[in-house]
């Protein structure tokens, strides 16, 4: 066991091959204790290889993955101790009550009698679903499911909850629902929070997000350090020439631009102060200039080159 008195995941130079597919690429991270963890990627980025490493459902391949100092490889039993995972496909047996479904997570963790009934008790009052015990659980929205998974994904009080695309289905009301519980266990209970993620503005919501692009991570830091490193603003040129208006951008205005759909855009620190000169400079050429904060698909492009394609 290994000594890491504020890490709650480690993962070190880990690849991970799918025959000639290179899912993960000497990817590395580290998700401080007590924190929502968000790792944002588009499909295909290695999102779900990375969920089921540290899940412990895969074996690492090349690397290292550590939970609160346990190899997941040497250790495995004491790691899933510190786990809760959630799926993205619902485990609810639908037929079955709210209170049957946990029960049958509290017998695979050898929970029973006063323990398995005051553990049941704790959490679904802290998931706000005592109230619905009783009913069947197709008869539950979207975001009272998520609940009950999250109540069973902690009834052995683990250290670290897995999510893995929590909002996948959910309306917006029911992502709303389902944030508010994440953000009650970070905060009353410090509970550590790691989710994957294809949605931008569900990573915007975490404490510190980690951005993968083909199998490694391009980006790490806080939502908005990461879109503050980008500029204040973007501006986005719309224009049947790009590469002309490129030419006017780099050449003569010496900002730095890349090429998107068809669009210009700037994302300097010093855009803002030129945005009259582009204007006049582009006015020939230009369709229509449009003026926005920095996301963190911003981020994503200014790293990768390309858009965020969540499909």
């Amino acid at each position: 066991m290994t000594d890491h008195a504020n890490s709650a995941l480690s993962v070190k130079n880990v690849t991970h091959n799918y025959k000639e597919v290179v899912a993960l690429n000497g990817l590395s991270l580290d998700v401080p204790a007590g924190q929502i963890f968000g790792v944002l990627g588009p499909n295909g980025s290695g999102k779900s290889t990375l969920f089921r490493l540290v899940s412990t459902l895969t074996r690492v391949q090349r690397g290292s993955v550590e939970v609160f100092g346990w190899c997941t490889q040497a250790n495995t039993s004491q790691v899933r101790q510190h786990l809760g995972v959630v799926f993205q496909s619902p485990s609810l047996d639908r037929k079955l009550t709210v209170l049957e479904n946990i029960r049958c997570q509290a017998a695979l963790y050898g929970l029973s009698g006063k323990e398995r009934d005051d553990r049941i008790d704790e959490f679904v009052k802290r998931m706000g679903i005592a109230d619905k015990l009783k009913l069947r659980c197709e008869k539950l929205s979207g975001g009272q499911k998520r609940r009950v998974e999250l109540a069973k994904g902690l009834l052995h009080r683990p250290k670290v909850l897995l999510l893995d695309e929590p909002s996948s289905g959910l309306d917006p009301a029911s992502r709303l629902d389902l944030w508010q519980a994440l953000t009650q266990l970070r905060n009353e209970f410090g509970t550590t929070i790691v989710l994957t993620t294809h949605l931008l503005e569900e990573a915007d919501k975490c404490d510190h997000v980690a951005i993968l692009n083909l199998g490694a991570i391009v980006a790490c830091d806080r939502p908005e350090l990461l879109r503050s490193e980008t500029g204040e603003v973007v501006i986005c040129i719309a224009t049947n020439d790009s590469q002309a208006v490129a030419r006017i951008l780099n050449e003569r205005l010496k900002l730095a631009s890349k090429i998107l759909d068809g669009q210009v855009r700037v994302s300097t620190p010093e855009a803002m102060s030129s945005l009259s000169t582009i204007i006049e400079e582009t006015k020939s050429l230009a369709s229509s200039v449009s003026v926005g904060r920095p996301s963190l698909e911003d981020v994503f492009i200014s790293k990768t080159g390309h858009k965020f394609h969540r499909s």
